[in-house]
């Protein structure tokens, strides 16, 4: 049986798809390491979450992170490395506006909390938002980003907010509005 251990990081280098070895300070390993943490929120999330749809929808999110991240391992963006589509981003805008058919519009900014489902689906949230900054910080230096890839972090962090504020709708717990201290 293979050990989870090979010894090959013990000097800050790791291996991308393809063999190439990078430090693990390099954006691109914090771009992918950035999506593998939100996905592990992701997970925490569903552990706390009773309501089976959006389990199923937060399911499908893990799944396309996973994506993501192969597709952020791969500096060459090899054909057959799969990748996240403009499908997937038009999945999570049909996602989102149907949730927020449930819960309504607002036009004031809501403090982050209320029910324990919710307040963890805000810290995801905000980690989806770091990893869509480290993404276009990649993008920025090598250009080999896909903008595909960074609508969907982008969506997915609306989506996150969305269903946070659901949570909170079905745990009868009312979102809090932001108060600014001049008013």
């Amino acid at each position: 049986m293979a050990k989870i251990y090979t010894r090959g990081g013990d000097k800050g280098y790791t291996s991308l798809l393809g063999g190439k070895r990078v430090s693990k300070a390099a954006l691109r390993v914090e771009a992918y390491g950035s999506i593998d943490e939100l996905n592990s929120a992701i997970g925490l999330c569903i552990s706390f979450i009773e309501e089976e749809d959006v389990k199923v929808v937060l399911e499908e999110v893990q799944n396309a992170l996973f994506i993501a991240g192969a597709e952020l391992a791969d500096p060459d963006m090899s054909a057959s490395t799969p990748k996240v589509s403009i499908e997937m981003v038009k999945r999570l805008e049909e996602v989102i506006d149907r949730y927020e058919e449930e819960t309504g519009s607002i036009a004031y900014f809501i403090l982050p909390g209320g029910s324990r489902e919710a307040s963890l689906l805000h810290l995801a949230r905000a980690i989806a938002r770091r990893a869509e900054r480290a993404i276009v910080a990649l993008k920025d230096e090598s250009g080999n980003v896909s903008d595909d890839l960074i609508a969907y972090m982008n969506r997915l962090s609306s989506l996150l907010f969305i269903l946070a504020r659901v949570m909170n709708k079905r745990k009868g717990v009312e979102d809090v509005p932001w108060k600014n201290k001049k008013d």
